[in-house]
C-alpha cells in the first residue's frame, strides 16, 4: 500500500463532506475540505495536495469549473469528480480533459479509497517529471543549443503529423511527457483528448480495466459501465507512461489492442474500436527487460517503431542558463517576484551540479531560489548546494571561513527551529508553518533544502 496523502475534499453537503472524509483519514490521509469551489481554490493556495475529491454540481463554482481553475493554476494536480448516475456523461467528458478519474453516487467505500490512493501515488510519481503548464509550450523545456536537443527536435517536427508509435526512454526528470505533449500539439489530433496513463501507479488488478474499461456489474463496485483510456483517447493521443512497469499478464492485451485498434471492456462481448495514436516512455532499458524475461518482445518492438533516448542534464550543462531563466520568469509571475538575473557565480554552481533528478530537480532549486533570494538577483547562497562565494568585493570583505562559519550557524538555527515546531505540533506542517511565519509550501522547501522528514 502507497503512502497516505494529502487530499481535498469539495462537497456542499455536509453530511456527505463528513462521510468522505472520515473514509480517507481511516486510510492515513490528512483530509481538508471545502464546501464549494471558491473555498476549495483557498485552500489550494494556502497549502500543498496530492489530490482533489470534488462533487460535480455545487453552488457558486461547480466542479468542472474548479476542474478548469486547478488545472490552470496547478496542472499537475489529481482532480476525481464524484457525480450522480444522471450526469456521468459530463464526468467522462470532464476526464477528456484533464480529470483524473471519477466516482458514481451511490459509491463503494473500497472503490474511493483506492481511487485516492492511485491519485496520491500518480502525483508523486508524475512530480519527478517536470511538466509545463496550460498555455505553456512544452518544447520551452526542451530548449537548448545542445546536439542532443536539436536531434530530438528534429525528430519530433518529422514524426508528431504521423500516427507512428513512439518510445520515449531516459531517466526519471529529463522531460517524457514534455516531448510526448509536445508530439500530440504539432500533431493532426492536437484538438483531440490526450489521455495519460501512469502504469507504475495502478495495481495488477485494476491496470485492465484502467485501459479497457468494464462494463455494469463485471465485478463488485461496478455500478455503472466505464469507460478506459483507450476509449477515452479515441480521436487523440494516449500516452502510457512507465510502460517498463506494466504487469505480465496486461502484456498481451495491450498488444492485441495496439495490433487491432479494438478490445473488449471487462465483463463485455461486443468489441470496441478506437483511433488512437499511442506514445509510451520509460526510465528503463526495455530491452534487458525483454532479456530478463520481464517484458514481451514483441510488444517491445510494437512500441519500438520511433524511439526517442533523452539525454539527462549533466550531459548538456550548456542548456542550463537557457532553463534557468525559463523557471526564473515563471515562478516570479507565479509568486509575484521581481527576480531579473542570475550572479555569474550562481550559474556556475548551478552548472557545475549533476542534478540526478534532471529538470524537475533543477526546476525545484529554482522555485526555492526565487522564493527566498532576497532582491532582485540570485546569488551564489541562495543555490542549494552551492559553497561559492558572490563576488570578489564580498570576498574580501567577509573571509570565506567566517561566511561558512555564519552559514552553518544560520541552517543549524533554522534546522532547530522547524524540529521544534514540528514537534509542537505531531508532525503538521501546516499548523508548524504558521508557527513559524512561514507559508506550507515556503516550509516545505526549508525542510527539503535541510533534508528534514516529517
Amino acid at each position: 500500500m502507497s503512502a497516505p496523502g494529502v487530499l481535498l475534499v469539495v462537497e456542499d453537503e455536509e453530511n456527505m463532506r463528513r462521510v468522505l472524509v472520515a473514509l480517507l483519514k481511516r486510510d492515513g490521509h490528512e483530509v481538508f475540505e471545502a464546501a464549494n469551489g471558491v473555498l476549495a481554490l483557498e485552500q489550494l493556495a494556502a497549502r500543498s495536495v496530492d489530490a482533489v475529491l470534488t462533487d460535480l454540481r455545487m453552488p457558486q463554482l461547480n466542479g468542472l469549473e474548479l476542474l478548469g481553475e486547478i488545472h490552470a493554476r496547478w496542472p499537475d494536480l489529481p482532480v476525481v469528480l464524484l457525480t450522480a448516475h444522471g450526469t456521468v456523461g459530463s464526468a467522462v467528458e470532464a476526464l477528456k480533459h484533464g480529470a483524473f478519474d471519477y466516482l458514481t453516487k451511490p459509491f463503494e467505500p473500497d472503490e474511493v479509497r483506492q481511487v485516492l490512493r492511485k491519485a496520491v501515488e500518480t502525483h508523486r510519481l508524475d512530480s519527478r517529471e517536470a511538466r509545463s503548464g496550460p498555455g505553456e509550450d512544452p518544447a520551452h523545456l526542451l530548449e537548448g543549443h545542445s546536439p542532443q536537443l536539436e536531434e530530438i527536435r528534429r525528430v519530433v517536427e518529422r514524426v508528431a503529423p504521423t500516427t507512428a508509435t513512439v518510445l520515449i526512454s531516459g531517466e526519471s526528470g529529463t522531460g517524457k511527457e514534455l516531448v510526448a505533449r509536445s508530439l500530440h500539439r504539432a500533431s493532426d489530433r492536437a484538438s483531440g483528448p490526450f489521455i495519460k496513463i501512469n502504469c507504475a501507479a495502478i495495481p495488477e488488478g485494476l491496470i485492465e480495466s484502467e485501459l479497457f474499461g468494464y462494463e455494469k456489474g463485471a465485478f463488485t463496485g461496478a455500478g455503472a459501465r466505464k469507460p478506459g483510456r483507450f476509449e477515452l483517447a479515441d480521436g487523440g493521443t494516449l500516452f502510457l507512461d512507465e510502460i517498463g512497469e506494466l504487469p505480465s499478464p496486461a502484456q498481451p492485451k495491450l498488444l492485441r489492442a495496439l495490433q487491432e485498434a479494438r478490445f473488449y471492456r471487462v465483463g463485455g462481448t461486443e468489441t470496441v474500436a478506437v483511433d488512437v495514436r499511442l506514445i509510451a516512455a520509460t526510465n528503463r532499458d526495455l530491452r534487458e527487460e525483454v532479456s530478463a524475461g520481464r517484458f514481451r518482445e514483441d510488444l517491445f518492438y510494437r512500441l519500438h517503431v520511433v524511439p526517442i533516448q533523452l539525454p539527462p542534464l549533466r550531459e548538456r550543462r550548456a542548456d542550463i542558463p537557457v532553463l534557468v531563466r525559463f523557471f526564473i520568469e515563471r515562478f516570479g509571475r507565479r509568486f509575484e517576484r521581481q527576480v531579473r538575473a542570475v550572479e555569474p557565480a550562481a550559474m556556475a554552481a548551478l552548472q557545475s551540479q549533476d542534478w540526478p533528478g534532471n529538470l524537475r530537480e533543477l526546476e525545484n532549486a529554482v522555485e526555492r531560489a526565487v522564493l527566498l533570494c532576497d532582491g532582485e538577483i540570485i546569488r551564489a547562497g541562495d543555490v542549494p548546494g552551492s559553497t561559492a562565494v558572490p563576488d570578489a568585493a564580498a570576498q574580501d570583505a567577509s573571509p570565506t571561513p567566517l561566511r561558512d562559519r555564519v552559514r552553518q550557524a544560520t541552517r543549524q538555527l533554522e534546522r532547530e527551529a522547524i524540529l521544534e515546531a514540528l514537534e509542537r505540533t505531531a508532525g503538521n506542517v501546516t499548523r508548524a508553518a504558521r508557527d513559524l511565519g512561514l507559508s506550507r509550501r515556503g516550509l516545505q522547501l526549508k525542510m527539503k533544502e535541510l533534508e528534514i522528514n516529517r
